[in-house]
């Protein structure tokens, strides 16, 4: 069974569910043809995303805002699977120029691209401006990836075509863009500290995943692409993305313990990226 030919698990014959694990769902798979880049990879859901890719024989590449960072990460992964392909480069998300740079030293490779799954993210932070004046938000979970996706765009179309292997491209989003409007796409207005709403702000966001997603698959159909773009919502889970909620702890800690058979670990989530 392909990579790609994995069905969706919930209530199927196959016996996964909800509560399937990434491991449970990709046994049996082998995954070393592939190349994958996944985004915010050094902790939480990404780095269980780029372990399991790793474990089923992907060459996996971690970009990260310190190499110091990643080559932790890359290590605690090798200590857990010595035979894993991990590569870590450098880039902030939040910047453009590092951004491009990244996207440079990555299509002057002679490495193939086969996934790129646009996972990184900030959740809800307190007002602040990237480093080209864009709200910190929409810059890093919008604008980075749009601009890393079209920059990686013509070697994964070329990978595609060498290879055969159809190339997917996987933005993560949230059912928390249900919490946009139109109104609030108002891109002059972005930058407005006095309008800022920290989760009204994330919403956005998660909004422009996937409506980048969808006129990008759009696109890419039209022109008879073997490659796909798609956006996905990965479950109620808790991570560190959290850490600017201003929710009391002894509520959240309630919430937690009574919504736990909603709530999915990290291994669960990755279980919907698999898919």
């Amino acid at each position: 069974m392909g990579l790609w030919n994995w069905p969706w698990k919930a209530g199927s014959p196959s016996g996964f569910s909800s509560s399937s694990t990434a491991e449970e769902v990709t046994e049996g798979i082998d995954a070393s043809h592939l190349t994958a880049i996944v985004t915010g990879a050094t902790n939480g859901i990404g780095k269980e995303t780029a372990r399991v890719l790793a474990l089923r024989g992907a060459k996996v590449i971690i970009p990260s805002r310190t190499m110091e960072s990643g080559m932790k990460v890359k290590e605690s992964l090798l200590e857990q699977n010595p035979d894993a392909k991990l590569q870590v480069m450098e880039m902030d998300l939040s910047s453009l120029s590092s951004v491009d740079a990244f996207a440079r030293s990555f299509n002057s490779s002679n490495k193939h691209l086969n996934i790129l799954i646009n996972n990184a993210g900030i959740m809800a932070c307190p007002f602040q401006l990237s480093r080209d004046g864009i709200e910190l938000q929409f810059a890093t979970n919008h604008l980075g990836h749009f601009l890393l996706t079209n920059l990686l765009l013509k070697k994964m179309k070329a990978t595609a075509k060498e290879t055969g292997i159809q190339g997917k491209i996987i933005n993560v989003s949230s059912l928390a863009h249900r919490r946009s409007d139109g109104a609030w796409f108002d891109l002059d207005k972005i930058n407005d500290k006095s309008r800022y709403k920290p989760v009204a702000a994330y919403s956005r966001s998660k909004l422009a995943n996937i409506l980048h997603a969808n006129e990008l698959s759009r696109r890419l159909q039209e022109e008879g692409s073997n490659v796909m773009a798609n956006s996905l919502h990965p479950g109620m889970i808790i991570t560190n993305i959290a850490r600017y909620l201003n929710i009391n702890v002894v509520v959240f800690s309630l919430a937690a313990t009574l919504g736990k058979p909603l709530l999915k670990s990290i291994p669960q989530h990755e279980e919907n990226v698999a898919n």
